[in-house]
């Protein structure tokens, strides 16, 4: 059985209605960058700061410390704006997934590729709470075990630090018991790097042919079909 299981926010567990999407469109091409919507698919899910940089040179845009400062400014006050007209929501089913692994010994921990200001607005407006010690007996009093941020580590996706500061948390120590599930290739190559089970869910704006291009051990319809998982090892 795994010990851990570690969900990307947006677009995985968090239905925002492609406003992260939009938001980091807008944060570059507001610069006068061109940009590419298989350009924008492959950074979802890297950190903001990285893929701002990297989208405003893929754009002929040279990024300047000052310049990619300002447009990850420009991102959160879009994303923060999108978020209090059209809050977002958890996907149908996600929290009973979520509570479901929880009861049956499995620790569950949020990685995402967005900074900590912005984890802790979007989980209050969920009314998500995430437990005081990781490691400590699992409550049912709380949503999730532990949640991870770019803020937390040294580089986000595709490097495997965000999962592994979680097993770092939550005290789990062995990688092959730990599955990690997202929406974008880098969330697969990130679990793929840190030796975890690899799965893509289809909740976001991948297709399955196009989700199936990453490294993965499976691929499932969204977070709702993780606890049938549990039991796993990889493909």
């Amino acid at each position: 059985m795994i010990e851990l299981a570690v969900f990307d926010m947006a677009g995985t567990t968090i239905d925002d209605g492609g406003a992260v999407y939009r938001a980091l469109s807008e944060a570059v091409t507001g610069a006068g960058a061109t940009l590419s919507d298989s350009d924008l698919q492959a950074w979802m899910g890297t950190d903001k700061v990285q893929a701002i940089t990297a989208l405003l040179d893929l754009g002929d845009i040279s990024p300047t410390d000052e310049l990619v400062a300002s447009r990850f400014a420009a991102f959160k006050v879009a994303l923060a704006e999108a978020y209090r007209t059209d809050p977002p929501t958890a996907f149908d089913g996600v929290p009973e997934a979520l509570a479901s692994l929880r009861t049956r010994g499995i620790r569950v921990a949020l990685s995402t590729g967005f900074d900590r200001p912005v984890v802790e607005g979007l989980l209050a407006s969920l009314g998500w709470t995430v437990a005081e010690d990781p490691a400590a007996p699992i409550s049912s009093s709380t949503t999730v075990d532990a949640v991870v941020t770019t803020s937390d580590v040294a580089a986000g996706r595709p490097a495997p630090y965000l999962i592994h500061h979680a097993m770092e948390l939550t005290g789990v120590h062995d990688v092959a018991r730990v599955l990690a599930a997202g929406d974008t290739l880098v969330d697969l190559q990130a679990a793929r790097n840190a030796g975890a089970i690899s799965v893509g869910v289809l909740t976001g704006a991948l297709s399955r042919e196009s989700l199936t291009e990453g490294p993965h051990d499976y691929i499932v319809g969204g977070v709702v079909d993780i606890p049938a998982l549990a039991e796993c090892r990889p493909a």
